[in-house]
């Protein structure tokens, strides 16, 4: 699939816009449907709008979630708790779903292109699964054993995190982007993480390496946990942690956060199975829309520059721990219910954030290098 000459930052532009404008469509058409059916029966033509709806929003997920290397259940699991009232077992179990196959449509393109590193993904992909299936299985217990305290105290503790870790990736910069390993250690040597790979962004060959295995191990468990038990996979900290744990390069951790969550949140969608939180009509619409946004997300993120990632990674983020924050407080009775325009109000205004910020940056290293 070929973009033609669209370089940085239109191309970036158009992915965010056309996210943006899906959505929109998407919400517009589910505001069209009657909340209440008819005679307790639902009309061919409802669930036809619903589908659509559903299927768009999708799209718009997997293209941005994929280029930040997130997994598309960070987006999908927030939105589908504030904005609608089906069961959270449910939707945490879609969640994992919409997560998983924006990671597997674009394992293979990155692995094909060489920004997908298979050893390192093989190895963190086993950590992730096993925390995954820990955490999914604590999930199912959790909902049937205990009230909404525990949630909400969780949901507002996990966007404060997201916060603080987006507020790092803002002000770390350059560092982030390609940090600077001074030492790698014996295990880590061992496994050989380090690779090189082309950069079309740039237009040649480029070697990154890997340090303190053991730690970004015992960190992707830790994500696969946290992310099985909210049904949200592991995206959002899954690149953070390789970035800023092992030294990964951005670019390349946000490609291989999708190959390990692709390939781990298999483990995790059992017990939700199992305990009747998988929906095939509802999953389905959700697991079209990842097929193609992911594919078309996976082409983009590999031609554009590293620093665009970054700075849509953050924007997620923000968003992303508005939603859990302001849903963990609803949970614990701190305030009421967040009205759905002004969740669209905080995804537009984050997202033109975004791309103010990308045309900003391209401005001033443009003029860097005419200098």
């Amino acid at each position: 699939m070929k973009f033609g000459k669209i370089e940085s930052p239109w191309l970036e532009t158009i992915i965010m816009v056309s996210s943006i404008v899906l959505s929109y469509f998407g919400l517009g058409i589910l505001s069209m449907v009657p909340q209440t059916p008819e005679k307790g029966e639902m009309a061919t033509s409802v669930i036809t709008l619903i589908l659509l709806a559903f299927f768009m929003i999708s799209v718009a997920i997997a293209m941005v979630s994929v280029i930040a290397g997130i997994g598309g259940g960070v987006i999908f699991t927030p939105i589908m708790l504030a904005f609608t009232n089906v069961d959270s077992v449910v939707v945490r179990g879609t969640g994992l779903i919409v997560a998983m196959f924006s990671g597997l449509i674009s394992t293979g393109i990155f692995i094909k292109k060489g920004i997908g590193n298979y050893r390192l993904c093989l190895v963190l992909t086993l950590s992730q699964g096993f925390g995954a299936l820990f955490g999914a299985t604590l999930a199912i217990a959790v909902a049937n054993n205990t009230g909404v305290l525990g949630e909400g105290l969780m949901r507002t503790a996990l966007g404060a995190i997201l916060v603080l870790i987006s507020i790092y990736f803002l002000v770390g910069g350059k560092k982030m982007e390609w940090p600077e390993i001074k030492h790698v250690g014996k295990i880590t040597e061992w496994l050989k993480f380090g690779a090189s790979y082309f950069e079309e962004s740039e237009g040649r060959v480029l070697t990154y390496r890997a340090t303190r295995a053991p730690l970004g191990i015992g960190l992707v468990f830790l994500v696969g946990v946290i992310g099985g038990f909210f049904g949200m996979g592991g995206g959002w900290a899954i690149t953070p942690s390789l970035n800023m744990g092992m030294g990964i390069p951005l670019k390349l951790a946000a490609a291989n956060s999708g190959v390990i969550l692709g390939i781990g949140s298999c483990v995790s969608i059992w017990p939700y199975i199992f305990a009747g939180g998988v929906i095939p009509f509802f999953v389905l619409p959700w697991l079209s829309g990842q097929v193609i946004g992911g594919f078309v997300g996976s082409y983009v993120l590999a031609r554009i520059k590293v620093h665009v990632v970054r700075l849509i990674l953050i924007g997620i983020m923000f968003f992303t721990s508005f939603g859990l924050i302001t849903k963990g407080f609803e949970l614990l009775g701190f305030m009421g219910k967040t009205p759905p325009i002004v969740q669209v109000a905080v995804f537009t205004l984050v997202f033109i954030g975004v791309i103010i910020a990308i045309y900003y940056d391209y401005i001033r290293r443009l003029k860097g290098s005419e200098r």
